[in-house]
C-alpha cells in the first residue's frame, strides 16, 4: 500500500496536477495584490506565440489557443483571463477602485445578449451547444469584452501605464528582432505558405498578420515618443529603444510579404502621422514615405513576379479578387458571392453563429471539418452569421471606440499619447484583415483586437484619475475641505 501512494504521489500526472494547484494559489496571491502582473503574462502569451500552422510542411496538433476548448467549450486561455479578470474586480473592491468609464459596454453586453440568442435558438433546433458558441461563430467578439475590462482594472496609475507602454515597446522589439534574425540566418518563417504551397520563392519574416499588428502598435508608441508635437522628455535609454523599435518593426511588416500588412501599416501610419506637428510631417511626407515606398514596392515586385496571373501594376495586388479570373485564383471571389447569397436569403437572422453557407464544397480551401464555416472577410462573416443586427453592432461598435479614441488623442498628455495612438492605429491596421481575412474566427486576432481597443480607455482613465485627485490634494496642502466633486468613473 505504501508503495502505491508512493508511485501515485511521484507520478508525473500527480507532479503536474500538485504543481497547476500551487501555481494557481500564486497566481490569485499576485493578482489581489498586482493584477497588471498577470495581464503581462496573459499578454506575453499572445504577443509571442504564432497562432497558425497553415503554410508549414510538418503537421503540428493543437496549439495553445485551442486547448481546453472540448470539455471546456472555449480555450483553457480564456477561463485562466476570467480568473484573472475576477482577481482584479475583488482587488480593486477591496482598494476602492472601480473601473473607468467604457462606452463600449453597452455595445459588448448587445453582444453577449446576442450569442444568447442564437444559442437559445440553437437548443431548440437540435444544434449542440459547442457548435453554436464555437470560435468559427462569433463568440470571441463576447470574449474581447473581459480582457478589456481587465486591463482597464489593472493600470491604475500613469506609472502603471508609462510600465505598461514601455512592455508593448518592448515586445514589438524583440518579436521583430527575431523575426528579421530567422529571416536572415534560418530561411524565416516556416509557416511560408507562399513558398511551400504556391512555389514562390522567398522568405518571410511572419506569416501570421497577429505579428505585424504588434509591430505596428509598438511602431506607434516609438514613433510619438520621438515625433509629437509636445517633447516628451525620456532617458537616452528609452530614446534608443524608441529608433531601434522604429527601425526594426517597419523592415518586419515589409518582409513579412503580406499585402493585407502593407495597406494596414500605411493605414495605420496616417493615423500615427496626424500626431506630429506640421513641419514635421511634410519632411516625412518629403524623406519618409518614398523610402518606405521603395521598400514595399520592391516586395511587391519581389513576391508578385513569381505568382502566376499576378499581371503587372497595381491591380496585381488585387489579383486574386478579380472575378473574371478561372482556377484558384477567382476562389476568393465565389467564396464571396456564395456567402453574398446566404445573406440576402437571410438578412435580418442570418444562417446562425453554427450555420455553413451554401456551396462551401466548391472551395478547396474548405474541404476540411471546418468547411463553410468561415470565409475570407470579417465584415461578410459577420453578416452571414447575424444579419442585419450583427452589423449593426460591429458598426456601433467601431463608432463608439472611433468617438472616445478622437476626444482621447487631443486631450492627453505626451507621456500617454503614444499608447492611445497604438490602439487607434492598430484598428485602423487590421482594417483590411477585417475586409478580405478571417479574423473572428481566430482566438489570438480577436484578443489582439480586443487589446487594441483598450488601449486608448487605459491612457484616458489615469488621466481622469489624476484630474480628479488634483483638487483634494490641493485642499488638503492648504487646510480647506475638499469641494464635492463627481467622480468620473462608474462601477
Amino acid at each position: 500500500m505504501q508503495t502505491l501512494l508512493l508511485y501515485i504521489y511521484t507520478s508525473l500526472p500527480f507532479i503536474a496536477v500538485l504543481a497547476l494547484a500551487v501555481a494557481s494559489i500564486c497566481g490569485v496571491g499576485v493578482g489581489l495584490v498586482w493584477p497588471r502582473f498577470l495581464v503581462y503574462g496573459y499578454l506575453a502569451v499572445f504577443f509571442f506565440k504564432n497562432s497558425t500552422s497553415y503554410g508549414a510542411l510538418a503537421a503540428t496538433g493543437p496549439g495553445i489557443y485551442s486547448r481546453g476548448s472540448g470539455m471546456l467549450l472555449f480555450p483553457l486561455l480564456f477561463w485562466c483571463m476570467f480568473g484573472a479578470w475576477l482577481c482584479a474586480r475583488v482587488s480593486a473592491g477591496f482598494q476602492g477602485f472601480k473601473a473607468s468609464q467604457c462606452n463600449l459596454r453597452p455595445w459588448f453586453l448587445a453582444w453577449f445578449l446576442l450569442l444568447g440568442g442564437h444559442v437559445a435558438i440553437a437548443l431548440f433546433s437540435n444544434v449542440t451547444l459547442a457548435a453554436a458558441v464555437a470560435p468559427s461563430g462569433f463568440s470571441n467578439i463576447v470574449w474581447m469584452a473581459p480582457l478589456v475590462s481587465l486591463m482597464l482594472l489593472s493600470f491604475r496609475t500613469r506609472e502603471h501605464v508609462i510600465e505598461f507602454s514601455r512592455f508593448i515597446l518592448l515586445a514589438g522589439f524583440l518579436r521583430a528582432s527575431f523575426g528579421l534574425a530567422r529571416w536572415a540566418f534560418l530561411g524565416g518563417d516556416p509557416n511560408n505558405v507562399y513558398a511551400n504551397m504556391n512555389a514562390i520563392k522567398i522568405k518571410l519574416t511572419f506569416f501570421d498578420i497577429n505579428d505585424s499588428l504588434l509591430c505596428t502598435v509598438a511602431f506607434a508608441i516609438a514613433a510619438v515618443n520621438l515625433f509629437q508635437v509636445v517633447k516628451n522628455k525620456r532617458s537616452q535609454f528609452w530614446t534608443m529603444v524608441d529608433w531601434a523599435t522604429l527601425c526594426t518593426t517597419v523592415a518586419c511588416i515589409v518582409l513579412s510579404y503580406r499585402r493585407s500588412a502593407w495597406i494596414g501599416f500605411l493605414l495605420a501610419f496616417l493615423i500615427i502621422m496626424m500626431r506630429f506637428p506640421l513641419q514635421r510631417r511634410i519632411h516625412l511626407m518629403v524623406l519618409g514615405l518614398p523610402v518606405v515606398g521603395a521598400g514595399l514596392l520592391y516586395a511587391a515586385v519581389k513576391r508578385l513576379g513569381q505568382t502566376k496571373g499576378a499581371g503587372g501594376g497595381l491591380s496585381s495586388l488585387f489579383y486574386d479578387m478579380e472575378s473574371k479570373r478561372f482556377g484558384a485564383e477567382s476562389e476568393r471571389v465565389l467564396e464571396l458571392k456564395f456567402a453574398l447569397g446566404d445573406f440576402f436569403s437571410h438578412p435580418l437572422t442570418g444562417i446562425g453563429s453554427w450555420g455553413r453557407y451554401s456551396g462551401y464544397q466548391q472551395i478547396s480551401w474548405q474541404s476540411g471539418q471546418d468547411g463553410g464555416l468561415f470565409l475570407h472577410s470579417g465584415v461578410l462573416h459577420i453578416a452571414l452569421k447575424t444579419g442585419i443586427p450583427g452589423l449593426i453592432l460591429l458598426a456601433g461598435t467601431i463608432w463608439a471606440f472611433t468617438v472616445f479614441t478622437r476626444r482621447a488623442l487631443r486631450t492627453l498628455p505626451p507621456e500617454l499619447l503614444g499608447l492611445a495612438t497604438a490602439g487607434a492605429a492598430g484598428l485602423a491596421f487590421m482594417l483590411p484583415d477585417l475586409l478580405v481575412g478571417t479574423p473572428f474566427p481566430q482566438v489570438r486576432t480577436t484578443q489582439m483586437l480586443a487589446i487594441c481597443l483598450a488601449l486608448p480607455y487605459v491612457a484616458m482613465a489615469v488621466c481622469r484619475e489624476a484630474k480628479a485627485v488634483e483638487p483634494a490634494k490641493a485642499a488638503r496642502r492648504y487646510g480647506m475641505p475638499p469641494a464635492p466633486t463627481r467622480h468620473p468613473i462608474t462601477a
